[in-house]
């Protein structure tokens, strides 16, 4: 087939030219905007699965959404090390500018640019996160020190704002994960006090399968405050709906016994789809697309997602790390106790705590539970033990 009509997107938070599967997801969104517009109680939204599912897609089609509600929006990643107050501070400064695009804020714009001014200088009294805001601190507003207390002064600030001209703003936040737990119970305590406020101001997160559990951790509350949905690998229906429906929209078919091997090769997930199509795109010469097409193309895409998906994760862990992965791929079965990987290697437990910790650390595993290790890549343990071959 002709490559530059190769309607596959293999690719980091890259949008796949069929978003299958995530109507669900979506239709649950728009009822927590609809919700949050009328002026009634409603949670904000976090999403949590492992890499490649489509995250990050999902969260930039949440804010698709709430722009073509005409609400303002900004979106910013998670980072370890990074500032909150620097983070946040941009995106507030970025809701606020497009609030007064909008709606002509007027006097309103400038108290609002002095209490952000004010947020911002309190961790930077340099001026490194200054934004070039033209306007005077708010003397005592958002600027105690306190992360929670002056976040959610200043969220207060703005879904006033917003609920003065009827309209909603929303921040988006993927890899929250990543953030310090301090950074997380400040989030967290602040959309706390605008849900009892009712606000027109929202959050929708994306993180690890861990992200519901740090935010917990964070603040007891934190399990009642949002609404939580897993994102995993598709159906069949769906995953055959990602595969064929941008091929159908050239002209190209694939027949069944094609279609079977790619869903087993892929395994459902969003990332992996787009990686073999792609590459079997490309070694295909006709339409139907058939299983021998399938195995010439599989063939590429495995070697490009061992380099590039599987490989460079596998790169950041030290020896000590990988012998610890490479303990859990043997075990199989996921998630896998501590206490067993240390029993397959023969190492007490606490040889391997620090070997444990940095691997959580780089977000190559991850805890679903007290004493439980799992990989935060699908089908990371086979790539591991293809290595023996």
């Amino acid at each position: 087939m002709d490559p530059l009509r190769n309607p596959y997107a293999p690719g980091a938070g890259v949008k796949p030219p069929q978003l299958a599967g995530r109507d669900a997801d979506l239709d649950a969104f728009r009822v927590v905007l609809e919700r949050v517009g009328r002026g009634l109680p409603e949670r904000s939204l976090m999403i949590s699965g492992l890499r490649g599912v489509g995250k990050t897609v999902l969260l930039r089609e949440f804010q698709s959404l709430a722009e073509q509600y005409e609400w303002s929006t900004a979106k910013l990643e998670g980072r370890e090390g990074m500032s909150l107050r620097g983070a946040l501070g941009r995106a507030v400064h970025l809701l606020l500018r497009s609030l007064n695009r909008r709606h002509r804020l007027e006097h309103r714009f400038e108290q609002l640019l002095g209490v952000l001014k004010s947020f911002v200088i309190t961790a930077s009294p340099g001026g490194e996160f200054s934004l070039k805001l033209e306007a005077d601190p708010e003397p005592g507003r958002a600027d105690s020190g306190d992360d929670e207390v002056d976040l959610t002064e200043l969220l207060i600030e703005v879904g006033k704002a917003a609920a003065s001209v009827h309209t909603g703003v929303a921040i988006f936040i993927d890899e929250l994960q990543d953030l310090r737990s301090e950074d997380l119970a400040a989030i967290v305590g602040a959309f706390h006090e605008i849900s009892q406020q009712q606000l027109p101001v929202l959050l929708a997160g994306a993180g690890l399968p861990h992200l519901p559990q740090e935010l917990s951790e964070s603040k007891t509350y934190a399990e009642r405050l949002f609404r939580y949905r897993n994102v995993d690998s598709l159906s069949m229906a769906a995953a055959t709906e990602a595969l064929v429906v941008p091929a159908q929209r050239l002209g190209v078919e694939f027949t069944e016994p094609a279609i079977e091997a790619v869903l087993d090769a892929s395994g459902g997930y969003p990332y992996f789809i787009q990686a073999y199509g792609k590459h079997i795109w490309d070694v295909a010469d006709r339409s139907p697309i058939d299983l021998e097409d399938v195995q010439l193309g599989a063939n590429e895409a495995r070697r490009e997602l061992d380099v590039g998906f599987f490989g460079t994760r596998w790169d950041r862990a030290t020896p000590k790390e990988r012998e610890y992965l490479q303990a859990m791929a043997e075990l199989g079965e996921q998630p896998t106790r501590s206490a067993a990987v240390a029993a397959h290697l023969g190492k007490p437990a606490g040889n391997l705590s620090v070997a444990r910790d940095q691997l959580l650390k780089k977000g190559l595993i991850y805890s679903p539970g007290r004493g439980l290790v799992s990989f935060t890549v699908p089908r990371f343990g086979e790539f591991i033990l293809s290595r023996q071959d």
